[in-house]
């Protein structure tokens, strides 16, 4: 564990305040959820809580699932990263750190099909040309990450945006049971 040397004080209703450094090099946001732990030696661990994380082996499972028909690069993130990547992307953008195009469609609710050819921004390192789908994942009312289908060959149509579109719902419904 690393030291911030910082301390603040617990509130009358038991409220600590994170450092709006410290949330900001976490990539915490507003009304993000928080886990709490305790380790053996009675020290209060607080860890970034990812509903996704938790399906990471079902979800690689799906994106797979999904590129073998469509033949088009499937990702699924959680708030913050790719957690799931099956396509020529793969091993450059595993685990990468979503960028802020993405972070705004997440805060947004957005669902995005855009038909033509155009710059999508998955990271901040790394845009691609091509036709694309965003759509968010919906849990028991909070946006808990997004799927994205990106071609950079072919225009995506109706039949993607429903698979996308169930492809969603499906983790959704799967992370509310």
């Amino acid at each position: 564990m690393k030291a911030t040397g910082v301390v603040r004080r617990i509130d009358e209703l038991g409220r600590i305040v994170i450092p709006k450094e410290i949330r900001k090099t976490m990539h915490i946001r507003e009304g993000e959820n928080i886990e709490i732990f305790i380790d053996g030696e009675q020290n209060i661990v607080l860890k970034k809580y990812s509903a996704i994380k938790k399906l990471d082996d079902f979800a690689s499972r799906l994106t797979d699932a999904i590129y073998s028909l469509l033949k088009c690069n499937i990702m699924i993130t959680d708030t913050d990263h790719i957690v799931a990547i099956s396509g020529p992307l793969k091993k450059e953008l595993f685990r990468e750190t979503l960028g802020q195009d993405m972070i705004k469609a997440i805060q947004k609710r957005e669902s995005i099909l855009e038909k033509n050819i155009q710059k999508l921004s998955i990271t901040d390192d790394h845009s691609y040309e091509g036709s694309y789908i965003v759509h968010s994942i919906v849990s028991d009312g909070d946006v808990v990450g997004l799927v994205i289908l990106l071609s950079t060959d072919d225009k995506l149509g109706e039949t993607e945006e429903k698979i996308v579109h169930i492809a969603s719902q499906f983790l959704a419904k799967y992370l509310e049971e």
